[in-house]
């Protein structure tokens, strides 16, 4: 009984170690600035040593034979959050800043790999709320009683013909407390460039998972998006997996939000204010507003949209001059926009904008 104590005495100072170098890592990748690289990775790379020696505490005290798959996936965290510190501390050496993204898209993986470990582990399932309701004890016990539900349905992280290797599927996550008679608002989320569905997934689920929304984050067709001219091979997918979505799970037909980041919120827009689309709000971040929505004169269709506009003033890729473009081009149409210019966002997704995008989702309708 003592060796096996020693194992599950171990997680304590193992999960405050690796949570803590999880926070820190979100930190870095908000406040990515390639200039800045190597002072993010100097305040990243100490959370490495401090998570080796309570990782080699565990992996060297016996444990029980029904806990070790648990000790698996602890250990299999632990290294991937080493491996992405190091990667990180290498590309901000070389300063070059396709590595420096490359090695911060270890990150949804490691999130993927944890994430089922919530139902076992308070501090895991803490970690995947909001931070304004981490202490919320009823929220944790009736997410952790759901996730052990036995009644069939289809809920927790689900995906369809979606690998990292492949393109044109879904991911979905269904919140563990959906219930047939609730009426759950669906998010929609896309992927920038050169991303993945998979991975986009989880800047969000943290959020969608406190406030029991759904979640559909689909992998474009091709490397991105439909915005570079030619046939639309993304906008039919996308309606049909949300009325697909919407009969399964009752969604909430008035709240259907459509946001993205980079070319994926460029296509927010275009996809967004297309004819017949479901999308309700718009909130599209670091991205731009496409030229043919006004040569087609689709921007007409913005009146009366609900529009949250969110971009950095250190925005390299799109500077912030085009934001503001879009924004009065869109306030012209009517639309009722929403716009934040955050003064230290770079050309990487706000996440912690996830929640006033949310209240502004939520929020009872303006009058007309």
């Amino acid at each position: 009984m003592a060796e096996a104590a020693g194992g599950t005495e171990a997680v304590g100072p193992l999960l405050s170690a690796l949570l803590g170098a999880l926070d820190r890592v979100e930190w870095v990748q908000r406040a990515l600035f390639p200039p800045s690289a190597p002072a993010l990775a100097e305040r990243l790379t100490p959370h490495a040593a401090t998570l080796a020696g309570p990782l080699q505490a565990l992996e060297a005290a016996e444990w029980p034979e029904d806990l070790r798959l648990l000790r698996e996936r602890l250990v299999l965290v632990s290294r991937q959050a080493l491996d992405l510190i190091d990667a990180f501390a290498k590309a901000a050496e070389t300063g070059e800043p396709i590595e420096l993204y490359r090695a911060l898209r270890r990150f949804a993986p490691l999130q993927e790999a944890l994430y089922p470990l919530s139902p076992v582990l308070d501090p895991v399932s803490r970690w995947f709320l909001e931070p304004a309701r981490r202490a919320d004890d009823l929220l944790v016990a009736r997410l952790r009683e759901a996730a052990l539900r036995e009644d069939g349905a289809r809920v927790g992280v689900l995906h369809a013909r979606n690998d990292r290797g492949t393109r044109g599927g879904f991911s979905l996550y269904v919140p563990e407390t959906w219930e047939a008679a609730a009426s759950p608002p669906l998010i929609v989320a896309l992927h920038g460039g050169s991303g993945h569905g998979r991975d986009f997934l989880w800047a969000w689920l943290r959020e969608a998972r406190t406030r029991g929304a759904l979640l559909l984050s689909p992998t474009a067709q091709d490397r991105t998006w439909s915005i570079m001219g030619g046939e639309d091979v993304d906008a039919a997918r996308l309606a049909i997996a949300v009325d697909e979505i919407a009969t399964t799970y009752l969604v909430d037909r008035s709240r259907v939000l459509l946001t993205g980041m980079s070319d994926g919120a460029t296509y927010a827009l275009m996809a967004g204010l297309a004819d017949g689309m479901p999308f309700t709000h718009l909130a599209p971040a670091c991205g731009a507003l496409h030229p043919m929505l006004l040569a087609r004169g689709g921007i007409a269709a913005a009146r009366g949209r609900p529009i949250y506009l969110v971009h950095g003033a250190l925005d390299w890729m799109f500077p912030v001059q085009i934001a503001r473009m879009g924004r009065d081009a869109l306030q012209a149409a009517g639309a009722r926009v929403v716009y934040r210019e955050i003064e230290d966002l770079s050309h990487t997704y706000p996440r912690d904008e996830n929640s006033r995008i949310l209240d502004w989702l939520l929020s009872p309708p303006l009058p007309d």
